[in-house]
């Protein structure tokens, strides 16, 4: 049974989804994009650790007014993020085409051209979520989540994946099914950015600071050797999606296993990196992204 909680975040959820079904995508994002600078402004705590991650990522090469405005416009950018997701089930089929300029469609088919799955590893930067319309219509698609702490939203985030074709695997009990999926040829999508606790953890280099990072990614890539192709997926100026493929990638592997997954996860997540350095805004700036730290920081 919902929690008083969870019923209140799902009901104030579905009072503000509501009129966003039937109004024109434009308005929809703009009031997105109000919604985030209201946040900005009554959510202290996330706007303090947005602006503390800037200043761990930019703090020697931008002013203090420059990390500000990209804080704001991160706050902006989920705000809109969040209605266009709201929105974008509701749109013609057609119009969902029309709105996705694709760079890289290439390496995705020559990926699966080895019929050996494919290994998807991407961020919570821009649209991530949008680009799940594009890959189902290439294959089977197979996305790696953890569920959301409130079960009653939870389901609404899977019947908008799942309506854009994807099937669900939840990380509690990802190993089995993300091998059964790449052994059927099929793709499976995993984001690699978020702040994981030390026993799940490597650390890799993020903007000069060590960050833990799953090393399940790589795992899969050493257990399978599956192609592997990197996506980023964030909006155009004309209020669209840029989604950029990259790779295949290819890895040396041998040796020592530790190293190998140590060398795999910061290749990708400098892959990330690159892209966020490219355009900040698009990326979550209030996730504590450094919360895990090291034993040998606690040592010195």
């Amino acid at each position: 049974m919902a929690s008083f909680k969870e019923l209140s975040e799902f009901l104030i959820f579905q009072t503000i989804k509501a009129p966003f079904t039937i109004l024109p995508r434009n308005l929809c994002l703009f009031a997105g994009r109000s919604l985030g600078l209201v946040f900005y402004w009554l959510d202290k705590r996330h706007r303090r650790q947005a602006l503390s991650n800037l200043k761990i990522a930019f703090g020697t090469e931008l002013s203090l007014s420059e990390i500000k405005r990209i804080a704001l416009h991160s706050f902006k950018h989920f705000g809109e993020f969040l209605m266009d997701i709201i929105k974008f089930p509701y749109l013609g089929e057609k119009k969902k085409n029309t709105l996705m300029f694709v760079e890289g469609e290439e390496n995705l088919l020559e990926a699966l051209k080895e019929k050996k799955g494919v290994l998807i590893f991407s961020a919570h930067y821009g649209s991530w979520e949008i680009a799940e319309n594009f890959l189902t219509k290439k294959g089977k698609l197979n996305i790696v989540v953890r569920a959301l702490d409130n079960r009653l939203l939870e389901k609404e985030l899977i019947k908008f994946r799942t309506g854009l074709g994807a099937k669900i695997i939840y990380k509690h009990q990802a190993t089995k099914q993300i091998l059964q999926s790449l052994r059927a040829e099929e793709m499976v999508a995993i984001v690699i950015d978020q702040n994981v606790q030390k026993h799940q953890a490597v650390f890799v280099d993020f903007f000069g600071k060590k960050a833990a990072t799953t090393p399940s990614f790589a795992a899969f890539y050493l257990r399978t050797k599956s192609p592997v192709v990197p996506l980023l997926c964030y909006p155009t100026s004309s209020h669209g999606y840029h989604l950029k493929l990259l790779g295949p990638l290819k890895f040396t592997s041998g040796g020592d296993y530790s190293q190998n997954i140590l060398k795999i996860t910061q290749i990708c997540t400098k892959i990330i990196e690159a892209q966020i350095r490219k355009n900040p805004d698009y990326w979550l700036w209030f996730h504590n992204r450094w919360r895990t730290r090291p034993d040998e920081e606690k040592e010195n």
